[in-house]
C-alpha cells in the first residue's frame, strides 16, 4: 500500500517573468531572485520564464538553468505576441498561491520580492510597485508622467499612477483574471477596475544595464492608447461636443460674413485665404476625429475575435 504524498504547509510564491531576446540578463536575473527568495524559508517558490520566442540564446540559457534548478520553467511561444498578450499567459499559467510578475530586464528589482511578500502575508490580496522616479532619461520620464495624469483624470476608473504591472497578486486576483474573456487586456486597468484593497511599494526604477530595451515608439503608443481606449469614453465625448462647437462656430462665421457682404456689398471681398485655411482646418479635425472612433473600433475588434493570449510552442519543467 502506497503512502499518500505529503503536501507541503508552505505558500507556493510564483514568480513569473517575460523575456525577449534578454540573454544578458536570464542569469542574473535567475541569481538575483534566488538570493531573494532564500532569505524567506517560510515559502517555496516556482521561477516560471515565459519567452516571446526570442531570436537569440535566451531559450537555451533558461534551458541551462532547469538543469541545475528544478524550481525553474519554461513556457516558449509560438512566435512573437507581444509585451500584453504574453505577460498575462505566463501569469495564468502559474501554481502559487501568490503570482509575482516582474520584467526580466531588471528594471523592476528582485530586491524588492521579500517587501511585496512580507505585505502580502500580512493580508493584502494585491501588492503593487509604483515608480515615483526613475532613471531613465528626463523626457521620457515626464512623457509617461503626463500620460498616467491624463488618464488619471479621464478613466472612468480610478487608476493607480506610476504602476507599470510589476506586483504580487493573490490566487483569488489570479482566479478573477482567468475569468476575463479579454484577449488583449489592459492588465494596469484590470488590477484598478477589480477594486481589491492594495499595498504599494514605491521604488526608483533602475537604468537598463545589459541588453536593449524593446520598448519602441509603436509599443509606448500601443500600450497608452489600449489603456485610453479600455477605460475611457472622454475622446469619443470630447469629439463629439467639439463637432458641435465647430457646426456652432461655422454657423456663425457664415452669419457673419452674409452679414458683411449685405452690409458692405461692393468693398467686402471674402478672398480664397480664409476658404482654404477653413478647408484644412476642418479636414484635420475630421481626421482626427475619424482617428480617435477608428482606435475604439480596433480595439472592439480585437475583443469580439476572442484570440487565445498566445500559443505555446514548448513547456520545459512543468507537471501539469
Amino acid at each position: 500500500m502506497s503512502v499518500p504524498e505529503q503536501k507541503s504547509a508552505k505558500p507556493l510564491i510564483s514568480l513569473v517573468t517575460p523575456c525577449f531576446n534578454e540573454e544578458a540578463n536570464v542569469d542574473e536575473l535567475y541569481k538575483q531572485i534566488a538570493l531573494e527568495m532564500a532569505k524567506i524559508p517560510e515559502v517555496n517558490y516556482e521561477h516560471i520564464y515565459i519567452d516571446n520566442a526570442s531570436t537569440d540564446t535566451s531559450v537555451e540559457k533558461i534551458k541551462a538553468l532547469i538543469k541545475q534548478d528544478p524550481r525553474v520553467r519554461l513556457i516558449v511561444n509560438a512566435r512573437n505576441f507581444g509585451h500584453i498578450r504574453s505577460p498575462i499567459h505566463g501569469i495564468l499559467q502559474a501554481s502559487g498561491d501568490a503570482v509575482m510578475l516582474l520584467a526580466s530586464d531588471l528594471q523592476d528589482p528582485p530586491a524588492l520580492i521579500p517587501t511585496f511578500i512580507a505585505q502580502w502575508t500580512a493580508g493584502f490580496k494585491v501588492v503593487i510597485g509604483v515608480k515615483p522616479s526613475s532613471k531613465e532619461t528626463a523626457a521620457m520620464f515626464l512623457a509617461r508622467r503626463f500620460y498616467y495624469l491624463t488618464i488619471g483624470k479621464i478613466s472612468d476608473v480610478p487608476l493607480i499612477p506610476n504602476f507599470t504591472g510589476f506586483g504580487l497578486y493573490d490566487r483569488v486576483v489570479i482566479e478573477h483574471l482567468r475569468k476575463l474573456k479579454d484577449p488583449y487586456p489592459y492588465f494596469r486597468g484590470v488590477i484598478a477596475d477589480l477594486g481589491f484593497p492594495y499595498a504599494s511599494i514605491p521604488f526608483e526604477q533602475p537604468r537598463r544595464v545589459r541588453g536593449i530595451t524593446k520598448n519602441n515608439f509603436y509599443t509606448l503608443y500601443d500600450m497608452a492608447m489600449l489603456g485610453v481606449t479600455s477605460y475611457s469614453k472622454m475622446p469619443l465625448r470630447l469629439a463629439t461636443m467639439g463637432g458641435f462647437a465647430l457646426a456652432g462656430l461655422c454657423l456663425l462665421a457664415a452669419i457673419g460674413y452674409g452679414m458683411a457682404k449685405l452690409l458692405y456689398w461692393n468693398s467686402f471681398s471674402l478672398g480664397i485665404a480664409p476658404l482654404i485655411i477653413a478647408f484644412f482646418f476642418f479636414s484635420s479635425v475630421q481626421l482626427l476625429f475619424i482617428g480617435i472612433l477608428g482606435e475604439y473600433i480596433a480595439s472592439i475588434h480585437t475583443q469580439v475575435k476572442q484570440h487565445p493570449h498566445v500559443v505555446e510552442s514548448e513547456r520545459v519543467n512543468f507537471t501539469d
